[in-house]
């Protein structure tokens, strides 16, 4: 299981790829709009909302502590708080709002796999730049947390990086350049706050990569 870790780019491809076909299928015959949320819904069935509820947590826990261990704490109370709520609204309504977007100026199927694939390139790649600090009987993320060898960093942002270079050289460059300065800014961010990483963390990750992934895509297509 510590192994699996490098694979996380390809379970997002196949999540991307089944995506895509659901909206390339609903596209014709609904709205835009319509087959947006339906996309949507589905990706949250097909995960059981995996990613979302970590991002949700991350929100209350380090919204609401004041120290390392009180913020761990709230993380693994299963209740969500004013923090996990607004930022799970806020993160649904802009992935809505900049795919419908997209879908105007872009092949939204190939931005999906681009964005699940890469989103969980990155987020899975923090597992070799931080410690984990969460109570390892309790966790789910526990035997994908230990640690990751350079190999397998190098593998996992190759494999992030294939479905990049579709959108071009400008694209590629400026995604590069997201991952690294997100990979800095979000470990010594969690470092400051948690001393480490958990599971929750690197779900929150993976949706906050897959946001910025839409809106670098948006600048770069929008005419």
């Amino acid at each position: 299981m510590n192994r699996a870790g490098r694979y996380f780019a390809f379970v997002g491809a196949l999540l991307g790829g089944l995506c895509a076909m659901v909206f390339t299928m609903l596209e014709q015959v609904l709205p835009t709009t319509v087959a947006v949320v339906c996309t949507m819904v589905f990706s949250l069935l097909l995960t059981g909302a995996f990613h979302e509820d970590g991002l949700a947590d991350m929100a209350d826990g380090i919204g609401g502590g004041m120290s390392a261990e009180r913020r761990l704490a709230i993380m693994k109370d299963s209740r969500l708080g004013t923090y996990g709520v607004a930022t799970l609204v806020m993160a649904l309504l802009l992935k809505f709002t900049v795919l419908v977007e997209l879908a105007d100026v872009s092949y939204l199927p190939w931005v999906l796999v681009l964005s699940y694939v890469y989103s969980r390139a990155v987020a899975a790649s923090l597992i070799s730049s931080m410690p984990y600090v969460s109570d390892p009987e309790g966790s789910k993320s526990k035997p994908l947390a230990n640690k990751q060898t350079r190999a397998e960093l190098v593998f996992l942002f190759l494999c992030g990086l294939a479905p990049v270079l579709f959108f071009g050289f400008q694209v590629t460059i400026s995604l590069v350049g997201l991952a690294l300065l997100f990979r800095i800014l979000f470990s010594r961010w969690l470092m400051a706050r948690l001393g480490g990483f958990t599971g929750d963390c690197l779900g929150a990750a993976q949706q906050i990569v897959e946001l910025l992934v839409y809106l670098v895509l948006l600048i770069h297509l929008t005419p």
